[in-house]
C-alpha cells in the first residue's frame, strides 16, 4: 500500500487528526455485517469474526452534533416549518382566482415535478453532510458557496417582517377577550346630545376600520411615517421573546414546541370545519371553491402562480430544510420524509381551504341578505312616492318575508319596464356569486373577511381566540425554521454558545423590526414580501439543483443516497433534478421577471377621507430601497464565486472539519491493511464490505492522482471533487 496515505500516517503520528469534510462524508454509519452476504463470501447469519474489520464508533455522534430527540420530532418540526401562514391565506386565494378545482390540477402536477424532488434534495444534501446551508454548499461546489450565504439573508429578510404579522395576530388575540368584539360595530362619536357613526368607518365597515385605524393607525402614504405604534412595538417585542424562547436551546427546545406549535393549528382547523359546515351558506361557498373552471388551466399566469406556491409552501431555499435535516442520522430514510411532508402540506392547504370558503359561503349569505333588505328598502320607498308603479312587483312577494329569489325576480322585471332610467334607482343585484368572487388573501383575509364572520358566529370571542392563537402558532413554527436557518450555519462556522447567539439575533432583528411597527410600517411589510424572497430564493434554488446535478453529477448524488438510504430512489428523481427541475425553474426565473419588469412597482394606501384602499406608485427613494433588497439578497452569490475563483479567500473547508479522538484513529488506522484482507477473501472487490462509499475515489502517492474505481466493472473516475479543486488535496 502507498506510505503517505491518510491512512497510513494516522499510524505514526502522536498528533490530534483533524478531517475535513471530504473524509467526514466518506464515514458511513455501519452496516450489519454478520447478516450480510457481502461479508467475505459468508452466507446470512455466519458467525465469522468480522467485528474487527468494522470501526465501533457511531460517526453520528462522533461530531458532537445534537441530535432530534425522536423522529416524531423532526417530522413536527418540518411539518411546521412548511405548513405556515401561506397555507391558510394564500391557496385558497389562488385556488378561487385560478379556476377553483381545476387550480388543484396544476398545483398537484407541479408539486410532482419540481415541489417534491427538490424537497427531497435538500432534505439529503443537509442530512448527508450534517452542516447548516452554508456549510453544505461550501462543501458540494466551494465556487457557489454564496448560495448559502443568500439563503441566510433571505431569512434574515422574511423574519423580521413574518414576525410582526406575528404580532400582528398576538394582539387581535388578546383584544379577543371582550364581548361584543371590538371589531364587531362601528365606534359612535358623541358630540353633546349628538351621536354620530366614525365618518370612515361608516364609508368603510367595522372590521376594516379596526384593522387599519385602531390596529395599524396607518398613515396616508409610505412617505409619512408616523412615528412609532406603540401597541404594535409591544406586540412585536412579545413575538420575539417567544420566538426567541423557543430556539434558544437549539432544536432541544424548538422539537418540543413544535409538539403543540405543529399539532394544534390542525385541531382548530377541524373545529372551524365541523363548525363552518354547520352554518347556512357554508356548502355554497365550499360548491363555488371547487366548481372547476377548466378553460383557465391553459393560461400560462395559473401555472406560474401555482409553481410559486409549490416553491414557498414547502419552504425551499430558506435553508431551514437543510438545517433540520442536518440533525438527522446518515441512515435516517429522508426519502420518505419527503413525500410525508409535502402530502401533509398539501392536504393542509386543502382543509384550510374547505375552512375558509365554508365561512366565507356564510360570511356572503349574511351580505346577501343584508343587500336584499336594504334594496327592498329602496324599492318600498319608490313605490310610496310614486317613482315605481305597484303594478310591477309581482302578486306573491312578500316584503316582509323577502327571499333572494323573489328579490331577483323583481329586480328583473323592474330594470326591464325602467330599462331607460334603471341606473338612476341605484338597486344592486345581490348576487350570491358575486360575493363569492370577492377574492381575498393576506391580511385582507384573516384580519377583517375572516374575522368580520367570527362576529356573526354565536359565541364569537371563542372563535376569534381559537382562530388567532392558530395563527400565532403557524406563525411559530415557521419562525423556529426560519431562525434555525440562520443559527445553525453560524454556529457550523464559529464556536459561539447558541443562547448568546439566539438571544443577540433576536435582539438585532426586534431593533431592525421597528421599521415595520411605524405608522406606515404595513407598506414596508408589503415591499419586503413582494420583493425581499420572491426572485432572489428562485434563483439560490435553481443554483442548489444546479450544483448537486451538474456540477457534483446526479449519477454520484443518487449512489451517495444508495450508500446513505440502504436502497437506490427511483430513476423518476435523476430525470427531475437533471432536466426537468431546472427547466420549471428557469422558466418561473423569467416568468417573475417579466412581470416584475410589466406590472407597476406600488401598494395599496389607505386614503382615510375615501375609506377604502388606492394603488400608489413607490416614490423613487421607495423604488430603489426594494430592488436594493434583490440586490443584498443575491450579492453574496457573485461575490463568492469571484473571491473563490480567485483564491482570494478560503474555501471554507477548514471550518467544516472535525477533530476525532485518537483512540478513534487507532481503529481506522487499520482500514487499509484490512481492505487487503477483505480483498483477498472475497471472490470480487465488489463484495468486499468497507466503511467508505464505494464510489469514494482514493487518491494515488502525493495525493494528485486519482486510483480508478473498478467496482463497476469499468474504470471510471468517481473522486468528489475535480483534480484542481480545493478538496482534491485531501
Amino acid at each position: 500500500m502507498p506510505k503517505n496515505t491518510k491512512v497510513t500516517q494516522r499510524e505514526h503520528s502522536n498528533e490530534p487528526v483533524t478531517e475535513s469534510v471530504a473524509d467526514l462524508l466518506s464515514l458511513e454509519h455501519p452496516m450489519d455485517y454478520k447478516s450480510s452476504q457481502m461479508s467475505m463470501g459468508l452466507s446470512p447469519g455466519s458467525t465469522a469474526p468480522v467485528k474487527a474489520l468494522i470501526p465501533s464508533p457511531d460517526p453520528d455522534a462522533e461530531d458532537g452534533r445534537p441530535a432530534w430527540n425522536n423522529k416524531l420530532e423532526y417530522i413536527l418540526a418540518q411539518v411546521g416549518f412548511s405548513v405556515g401562514l401561506g397555507n391558510v391565506w394564500r391557496f385558497p386565494y389562488l385556488c378561487q382566482k385560478n379556476g377553483g378545482g381545476a387550480y388543484l390540477v396544476p398545483y398537484f402536477i407541479l408539486l410532482l415535478l419540481i415541489g417534491i424532488p427538490l424537497f427531497f434534495l435538500e432534505l439529503a444534501v443537509g442530512q448527508r453532510i450534517r452542516r447548516g446551508s452554508i456549510g453544505v454548499w461550501n462543501y458540494v461546489c466551494p465556487q457557489l458557496g454564496g448560495i448559502g450565504v443568500s439563503s441566510l439573508m433571505v431569512c434574515g429578510f422574511v423574519g423580521l417582517y413574518y414576525n410582526v404579522i406575528i404580532g400582528w395576530s398576538i394582539f387581535y388575540f388578546f383584544q379577543s377577550f371582550q364581548y361584543p368584539l371590538p371589531w364587531a360595530e362601528c365606534p359612535i362619536q358623541r358630540n353633546g346630545s349628538l351621536a354620530i357613526v366614525e365618518p370612515e368607518c361608516e364609508k368603510s365597515s367595522a372590521t376594516t376600520y379596526f384593522w387599519y385605524r385602531q390596529t395599524l393607525n396607518i398613515t396616508s402614504s409610505i412617505d409619512d411615517t408616523g412615528g412609532l405604534n406603540w401597541k404594535m412595538t409591544l406586540s412585536l417585542l412579545v413575538a420575539w421573546i417567544l420566538v426567541c424562547l423557543a430556539v434558544i436551546k437549539g432544536i432541544q427546545s424548538s422539537g418540543k414546541v413544535m409538539y403543540f406549535s405543529s399539532l394544534f393549528p390542525y385541531v382548530v382547523l377541524f373545529c372551524f370545519l365541523v363548525r363552518g359546515l354547520m352554518l347556512k351558506g357554508a356548502v355554497d361557498g365550499i360548491a363555488h371553491m371547487f366548481t372547476p373552471k377548466l378553460e383557465k388551466m391553459l393560461e400560462p399566469q395559473v401555472w406560474r402562480e401555482a409553481a410559486t406556491q409549490v416553491f414557498f409552501a414547502l419552504g425551499l431555499g430558506f435553508g431551514g430544510v437543510i438545517a433540520f435535516s442536518s440533525y438527522n442520522k446518515r441512515d435516517n430514510n429522508c426519502h420518505f420524509d419527503a413525500t410525508l411532508v409535502s402530502v401533509i402540506n398539501f392536504v393542509t392547504s386543502i382543509l384550510a381551504t374547505l375552512v375558509v370558503f365554508a365561512v366565507l359561503g356564510f360570511k356572503a349569505n349574511i351580505m346577501n341578505e343584508k343587500c336584499v333588505v336594504d334594496n327592498a328598502e329602496k324599492i318600498l320607498g319608490f313605490l310610496n312616492t310614486g317613482v315605481l308603479s305597484k303594478e310591477l312587483i309581482p302578486p306573491h312577494i312578500n316584503f316582509s318575508h323577502l327571499s333572494a329569489q323573489d328579490y331577483a325576480e323583481m329586480y328583473g322585471v323592474i330594470k326591464t319596464v325602467k330599462e331607460d332610467s334603471f341606473d338612476q334607482l341605484g338597486l344592486d343585484a345581490c348576487v350570491l356569486e358575486d360575493e363569492l368572487n370577492k377574492a381575498v388573501q393576506g391580511t385582507g383575509l384573516a384580519f377583517i373577511a375572516f374575522t368580520e364572520a367570527m362576529t356573526h358566529f354565536p359565541g364569537s370571542p371563542f372563535w376569534s381566540v381559537m382562530f388567532f392563537f392558530m395563527l400565532i402558532n403557524l406563525g411559530l413554527g415557521s419562525m423556529i425554521g426560519t431562525m434555525t436557518g440562520i443559527t445553525t450555519p453560524i454556529l457550523d462556522a464559529f464556536k459561539i454558545r447558541k443562547e448568546i447567539l439566539c438571544v443577540a439575533c433576536c435582539i438585532i432583528a426586534f431593533l431592525l423590526g421597528l421599521l415595520f411597527v411605524q405608522r406606515s410600517g404595513n407598506y414596508f411589510v408589503t415591499m419586503f414580501d413582494d420583493y425581499s424572497a420572491g426572485l432572489p430564493l428562485t434563483v439560490v434554488v435553481i443554483l442548489e439543483n444546479i450544483s448537486v446535478a451538474w456540477i457534483y453529477g446526479t449519477k454520484r448524488f443518487m449512489q451517495d443516497l444508495e450508500d446513505m438510504l440502504g436502497f437506490r430512489p427511483y430513476s423518476f428523481y435523476y430525470y427531475m433534478w437533471r432536466f426537468v427541475s431546472p427547466a420549471v425553474l428557469v422558466v418561473l426565473i423569467i416568468s417573475t421577471v417579466i412581470e416584475m419588469a410589466v406590472s407597476p412597482a406600488g401598494y395599496n394606501a389607505w386614503v382615510e377621507a375615501e375609506g377604502a384602499e388606492r394603488f400608489q406608485s413607490y416614490p423613487p427613494w421607495a423604488l430603489a430601497m426594494a430592488y436594493s433588497l434583490i440586490v443584498v439578497a443575491m450579492l453574496p452569490l457573485p461575490l463568492v464565486f469571484i473571491v473563490r475563483h480567485f483564491n482570494l479567500i478560503s474555501d471554507g473547508s477548514n471550518k467544516l472539519s472535525v477533530s476525532y479522538r485518537k483512540g478513534m484513529m487507532k481503529d481506522i488506522s487499520n482500514l487499509e491493511e484490512q481492505d487487503e484482507q477483505r480483498f483477498i477473501l472475497s471472490k470480487k472487490l465488489s463484495e468486499a464490505p468497507s466503511p467508505m462509499p464505494t464510489h469514494r475515489a482514493y487518491l494515488g502517492p502525493g495525493g494528485t492522482q486519482e486510483m480508478t474505481n473498478t467496482n463497476y466493472g469499468t474504470s471510471t473516475k468517481t473522486g468528489y471533487q475535480n483534480i484542481g479543486s480545493p478538496e482534491s488535496e485531501l
